[in-house]
């Protein structure tokens, strides 16, 4: 033992005389010590000595050597290996703090902070690479694992499960490559799991693959900044998180799941918070994406693309979802659920950004929620090609066909492009909440399949700005109460129903407006039957007609007997103004007549042409030339009500 002490002594004489470094090697782990930071050491009853704060066992040391290697305080470095063991290299200003366990290369660390280390939190890097390895960190201060270039599969468990409870960056380094697969059949909840806040950033790329259940799992908050992120498989979710989840920038790919993509609920029901600033202990359920390019693909059945049981709020950024999935039987609920984009058990607010939305499967839609849902700003695509789903519990029809009027609503799941608000039966009596309220930003919706609308909401719906164009195979904007359009750009095309219908009354006192209905017996614009549809300013095209009964003032509906499908028209008012222009739809089964309105005296030409291709008009078509002018008669038509329409039409024109 006194040989022991002597060498030690030596080497740390040699290390300070040298501003050198001494290394402690305990099996896997080594402990380097600037000698510039030492100090003392503290020998106690010749069988352990302290070193800046951590003790050894003499007899635990495999060797000391002294070297000028250089030491980034705060840093421990876990470095895999397929050809052997893991190593563990620590810096000594955290050594005191951190107790790493090494079985093969499977790591386990234990970090005893309670605050920051010299005015920073601990990093632990990860490279390397093997088939069989994990690092599982506990501890009671917050940390950042970074990832430096690791390849990591763990067969029976997570690749990183994290039981800190306090915020955990994972950070991918730029410019590096890193992969984290666990294995199949295990009990873990995810891939990488944290109890506490998750952080995903860096400039680096981070695969994962969730074998288990879910990809990614945080029993806290998630948030994604700069990082590229591809989630290429998960058994349930591509990423599962509690009390609320941010995207703010970077590249984020979801693919291969067997469940949602994304999915936030709330972390303690009893404990919601709503919004906060800051987010600061946050509770909502919510999501935010406020930035950066969100790519999500979804199979399975009534998988969500991305869904959240509070709001859900979009600020800005690329968001891409595609699902494919059909409609479902619920067993607990006893109703249909079927596939969805984004959906949102609370409200919806979007208020910049790009959205494509695509549900391939039947009953599927674009975008839905349960609140209201408020379009101020962005741009959003919404497609749905799937059939009607019809499921009693015992029958499933994945293309239903038949009438539904008579059917219990918890039994078919219609595809729609947009759906906001619940109406809902209770004691009686319908109940109507949430709804639609637009007032900017650019809406295009196409939907086809049975009982397939465009833009729906089970409450009442407002646009008073934005542009929105809807081509559809029922009713092309439908709201189940009052509807109200006051301002903006609207093209509604139905090839089955009518253009534009409330269940309750419509007002439409502004805006430029084109509503194109089926034949038969449906109209451009209905209300429902005892309800008001009622025209006092705007610009209109009702092709199809307007529900009988309908009041006009302050202008005069006027109408032609007919028109030509694929042809630019201009609506002119009483000064002889463009008050705007369009180009009829090319549908087969398109409704007559075509009912036009202007505030004073209305008159329309065809064939009119100007620069550049954008319909609307005042400036955009202040120089219209040409056209000839249509045959109009004083509108006195109606349509019958809700009835008839045919088939699904070919092509369709839009402005």
């Amino acid at each position: 033992m006194k040989k022991i002490l002597i060498s030690i002594f030596t080497l740390i004489l040699s290390a300070a005389a040298a501003a050198q470094t001494l290394n402690v090697h305990t099996g896997n782990v080594t402990y380097m010590f600037p000698a510039a930071q030492t100090g003392d050491m503290i020998y106690t009853d010749g069988s352990a000595v302290s070193i800046m704060g951590k003790t050894f066992t003499i007899s635990d040391i495999s060797s000391m050597t002294v070297d000028d290697s250089s030491v980034s305080n705060n840093l421990v470095s876990i470095v895999f290996s397929n050809s052997g063991d893991a190593t563990v290299t620590v810096a000594g200003n955290v050594a005191q703090y951190v107790s790493p366990t090494i079985s093969g290369n499977h790591v386990s660390i234990s970090q005893l902070n309670t605050a920051a280390v010299d005015g920073d939190e601990i990093t632990y890097q990860l490279s390397g690479t093997t088939s069989d390895g994990s690092l599982t960190l506990s501890g009671s201060y917050k940390c950042t694992v970074s990832l430096a270039g690791v390849t990591l599969t763990n067969p029976s468990g997570a690749a990183i499960n994290i039981s800190n409870s306090k915020r955990i960056q994972i950070s991918a380094k730029s410019e590096t490559v890193n992969t984290l697969a666990d294995g199949a059949n295990g009990s873990q909840k995810a891939c990488i799991y944290s109890k506490g806040q998750l952080q995903l950033q860096g400039k680096g790329t981070l695969n994962v693959e969730g074998n288990t259940k879910h990809a990614i799992k945080s029993a806290s908050y998630v948030s994604i900044k700069n990082l590229t992120l591809n989630i290429t498989s998960a058994v349930s979710d591509g990423i599962s998180c509690e009390e609320y989840m941010q995207m703010k920038s970077g590249t984020v790919n979801i693919s291969g799941v067997g469940d949602d993509g994304i999915q936030c609920d709330f972390g303690d029901a009893t404990a919601l918070t709503g919004e906060t600033t800051d987010h600061e202990d946050e509770d909502s359920g919510n999501i935010y994406i406020e930035g950066g390019t969100l790519t999500v693909s979804a199979s399975a059945t009534a998988a969500k693309g991305i869904k959240c049981a509070g709001d859900m709020n979009i600020s800005g950024g690329s968001v891409t979802v595609t699902t494919t999935g059909s409609g479902t039987w619920d067993t607990d609920d006893l109703e249909t659920k079927a596939a969805s984009g984004l959906s949102a058990d609370g409200n919806m607010n979007i208020s910049g950004g790009t959205l494509v939305l695509t549900a391939r499967g039947s009953g599927g839609k674009g975008m839905k929620c349960d609140g209201l849902l408020t379009v101020t700003g962005g741009d959003i695509t919404a497609n749905t090609y799937g059939g009607l789903y019809y499921n009693n519990g015992t029958t499933e029809n994945t293309n239903y066909t038949s009438d539904t009027e008579r059917i219990d609503s918890s039994y078919y799941s219609s595809p729609k492009g947009i759906k906001a608000g619940l109406k809902t039966l209770k004691n009686n009596s319908y109940k109507y909440t949430g709804g639609i309220v637009i007032s900017g930003g650019t809406i295009n919706v196409t939907t086809s399949g049975h009982n397939a609308e465009g833009i729906e909401s089970k409450n009442t719906l407002d646009i008073s700005n934005g542009y929105i164009y809807v081509k559809a195979y029922d009713d092309g904007i439908n709201s189940a109460q009052d509807m109200e359009i006051s301002g903006g750009y609207v093209m509604s095309v139905a090839t089955a129903n009518d253009g534009i219908d409330a269940n309750g009354n419509m007002t439409i006192s502004g805006g430029n407006i084109v509503a194109v209905s089926a034949s038969g017996a449906e109209v451009g614009l209905d209300a429902a039957e005892g309800k008001t549809l009622s025209i006092t300013g705007g610009n209109l095209v009702a092709v199809g007609g307007l529900e009988r009964g309908a009041s006009v003032s302050n202008g005069t509906a006027y109408q032609a007997s007919s028109y030509s499908k694929g042809s630019w028209y201009g609506l002119y008012n009483s000064s002889n103004s463009l008050a705007f222009a369009f180009k009829m739809p090319s549908n087969n089964n398109m409704g007559t007549p075509m009912v036009v309105y202007t505030t004073g005296t209305t008159s329309v030409k065809s064939g009119v042409s100007g620069s550049g291709t954008s319909f609307w008009s005042g400036n955009g078509y202040s120089a219209c030339s040409g056209g000839s002018s249509v045959s109009l008669s004083k509108y006195s038509g109606g349509g019958s009500g809700p009835g008839g329409g045919g088939g699904p039409g070919g092509g369709g024109s839009w402005w």
